[in-house]
């Protein structure tokens, strides 16, 4: 059992990671249950400090990815729409992925650009407030990566600390 705990523990963090760049996975939430996953193992010792710390983290992160756009957006002057277009614009990226890795960067751009002039802004106005939605999303996809890529460190150096429990054949 502690086996599969800890393989299934490792695919929430690895997802987890995914989920910082994906908008409908939650990201380092994901990457949490990894963790909890991990220490629900006979090995591991339980920490109920360390899971509601990292909890609490991942939670706050979680809101916070929420509330970042939404400034970056209000401080350079943007609308509901365009923090929308950003959205749209990332699910464009990931469908369609023909530009590469400069598509996820370039996609939210043009959709919060395509937001604000849908909603009647002048074309000065919209760039300049699709320019803060879409720093806003970097921003928050910027802090959910690190978030989840050290829930993975933590989960990995947790499990490596403990390998003669989960992995007794291993010396």
């Amino acid at each position: 059992m502690d086996i599969a705990l800890l393989i299934v523990g490792f695919v929430f963090t690895i997802i987890g990671i995914l989920g910082s760049f994906l908008p409908v996975l939650p990201g380092p939430p994901l990457s949490w249950l990894g963790l909890l996953l991990l220490h629900l193992t006979i090995a591991i010792p339980q920490d109920w400090w360390f899971l509601g710390i990292t909890a609490a983290v991942a939670l706050v992160v979680f809101a916070l990815d929420y509330i970042i756009p939404a400034i970056g957006t209000k401080k350079f002057g943007g609308t509901r729409a365009g923090m929308i277009g950003t959205t749209l614009g990332l699910v464009i990226a990931l469908i369609f992925p023909f530009l590469g890795p400069l598509g996820i960067i370039i996609w939210p751009f043009v959709g919060a650009l395509v937001g604000e002039l849908l909603n009647k802004a002048d074309k000065k106005t919209a760039t300049k407030a699709a320019f803060g939605s879409f720093l806003g999303f970097l921003t928050g996809t910027f802090i959910k990566f690190v978030v989840a890529v050290v829930y993975l460190g933590l989960f990995v150096s947790k499990a490596w600390e403990y390998r003669y429990g989960l992995f007794p054949f291993i010396k």
